[in-house]
């Protein structure tokens, strides 16, 4: 396989506190953003100060078809939504053959929403969920710890 057909055909395995979720068919939303605050200093017309001031993370959104595994995330939900705490995430990004490429860990991850498939008579498009997480930073390899 070259890395042009990994980068084709991969799927996202969402495993939480280490239960497995199931596989996923998309992975959209990995990444972080360092908020800057601007500074206008008096008498300097050259250039304003930017200075950090956090870092923000973007909710991940998983999609896939709607499986057996389906059943297992609204569960979750529901735990959370009677006080359960937030938990450790990991998504893998796996070869078609099982391979892992790399992962993500997530740090404190809390369900913001689930999608339900649209079901339509007249339509033939197949059945998807999407499952939106948010979290407060990423672990691992390259992230510290």
């Amino acid at each position: 396989m070259t890395d042009q057909d990994i980068a084709i055909a991969v799927c996202f395995v969402l495993t939480i506190d280490g239960h497995p979720l199931g596989a996923f068919t998309s992975c959209e939303g990995l990444g972080c953003e360092l908020v800057m605050e601007q500074r206008e200093e008096g008498g300097n017309n050259g250039f304003v100060h930017q200075l950090p001031t956090r870092v923000k993370y973007t909710n991940v959104k998983l999609s896939r078809p709607i499986t057996e595994a389906s059943k297992e995330f609204p569960t979750w939900f529901a735990k959370v939504d009677r006080g359960v705490a937030a938990r450790t995430a990991t998504i893998e990004a796996k070869t078609p053959d099982g391979r892992l490429i790399t992962s993500w860990g997530l740090r404190h991850v809390l369900p913001v929403r689930w999608t339900g498939p649209q079901f339509a008579a007249d339509s033939a498009k197949v059945a998807t969920e999407t499952i939106e997480l948010s979290h407060q930073g990423f672990f691992g390899p390259g992230w510290g710890g």
